[in-house]
């Protein structure tokens, strides 16, 4: 998806998430908080979901209601998510990407950036045994025996 994105969008999407990061890094006890707003934030996959179905359930409704030519609508919303599925790419992500959406990868990059602010990732990194690194990680995601 980023590669079919704008460079100069992708670039002012990269600075922008910079710029926030380095934001709570200095102020880290405002981590919290924008981590909640990351975990509501819509990326380009549910934004492209909701719009098609959106347009797609109009259409059929239309069309059921003797508007015919608007079957149409609901033909191509669909062609257009099986290009996605099939491609990773469709017409309409050109313009979710420059509305400023991100991609599901930018906004984990951006959790794992302020985890790792937060400390998160610091009683892994403690140690230089792997089978000890391992263990600290499942432990860190609630996966230990």
């Amino acid at each position: 998806m980023v590669q079919h994105t704008d460079p100069e969008q992708n670039r002012k999407i990269r600075e922008e998430m910079r710029i926030r990061i380095s934001y709570y890094g200095a102020h880290p006890e405002k981590i919290e908080k924008r981590l909640r707003d990351l975990d509501r934030e819509w990326d380009t996959e549910r934004t492209l979901e909701a719009n098609a179905a959106t347009l797609a359930l109009s259409g059929t409704l239309l069309g059921l209601l003797g508007r015919r030519r608007y079957l149409l609508l609901p033909a191509v919303v669909t062609g257009f998510l099986l290009q996605h599925a099939l491609q990773g790419w469709c017409p309409p992500l050109s313009v979710i990407r420059r509305l400023g959406v991100r991609t599901p990868a930018e906004i984990e990059a951006e959790r794992y950036a302020l985890k790792a602010l937060r400390g998160d990732f610091d009683l892994m990194l403690e140690t230089k045994d792997p089978q000890e690194r391992i263990d600290r990680v499942l432990q860190a995601l609630g996966l230990e025996n």
